[in-house]
């Protein structure tokens, strides 16, 4: 067997080693790709490279024979490593889950961004919390920052309603005895996309003066990355927002809108990376074939 498969790569005119080196720089750009994919971040990316600079160092310390220096930096990269799983435990948990489920070509799938949000629905945001502030009514809402949510983050998804954002419909939604006012709304772009929505609780311990829509908010931005809450106080009308499993609070309306319009914004500290990459593994494969 070992023998023919010896020859078959001779008639290929490809050699063992040849084979396994490339089938080797491929995985590692898959694997690259596939980071990048999961960790879009301008500020987490930076970080991702330092990373790989360093175990580029420690690799290459130890192939020039430096071993006190090589030491150091295996310690480094192993320390570093841990730090990263802590500081990026959302895209950890998102990578697992989709290696689960089996999603392998999500992961070489980017997410694309979501259509900025206009003034006018920031606007239509921005009063619907005030009144609702001003009435003490509690509220609850979803904003996605990027890429659509999968439902399966969420414990209930809710009712559909695929409705046009305006202050009237966010108010009437949270009126007590409505039978949608308990759970939270999601908006997507310009659209209400459902409401009654029950969102997994953080695990963390949180003061007792946050309530469940409190908890709900930091459950769910602790899961999903790619959103914000806004969260209104049943009982003292104070504001919060919500981001990445962290609670500002008390905000003013001001600050909201300050905060939502930077969050927001077309100009956000993204960029798009992974795509380049997997043309370039595209093309290191046409010319691997080509010889």
């Amino acid at each position: 067997m070992r023998d023919w498969w010896k020859q078959w790569l001779a008639n290929l005119g490809w050699s063992q080693s040849l084979l396994l080196g490339t089938l080797d720089i491929v995985l590692v750009l898959a694997l690259t790709y596939m980071i990048l994919v999961i960790i879009s971040e301008r500020r987490t990316l930076w970080m991702v490279r330092g990373f790989i600079i360093l175990m580029l160092a420690s690799a290459l310390s130890g192939r020039f024979g430096l071993p006190l220096l090589s030491f150091v930096l295996e310690k480094l990269v192993i320390g570093c490593a841990v730090a990263m799983a802590v500081a990026l435990q959302s895209e950890f948990r998102r990578f697992l889950e989709q290696l689960g489920r089996g999603e392998f070509r999500q992961m070489f799938q980017p997410d694309r961004l979501a259509i900025p949000k206009s003034d006018s629905v920031i606007d239509e945001i921005v009063e619907a919390v005030k009144e609702l502030s001003k009435n003490r009514i509690g509220a609850l809402l979803i904003v996605e920052t990027t890429g659509p949510i999968d439902e399966r983050d969420f414990s209930v998804p809710g009712v559909k309603l695929n409705a046009e954002v305006s202050k009237e419909l966010i108010q009437t939604i949270f009126q007590p005895k409505t039978l949608l006012h308990d759970g939270a709304t999601l908006i997507r772009g310009s659209r209400i996309i459902s409401s009654g929505i029950i969102l997994p609780l953080s695990g963390r311990t949180a003061s007792r003066q946050l309530g469940t829509r409190h908890r709900a908010a930091m459950g769910i931005t602790e899961r999903v990355e790619n959103c914000i809450c806004v969260v209104v106080s049943e009982e003292t009308g104070s504001i919060s927002l919500a981001e990445r499993g962290t609670l500002n609070r008390p905000l003013t309306i001001r600050k909201l809108k300050e905060s939502l319009e930077a969050l927001l914004s077309p100009t956000v500290d993204r960029e798009a990376v992974a795509p380049g990459l997997l043309s370039f593994v595209r093309r290191i494969g046409g010319k691997t074939l080509a010889l």
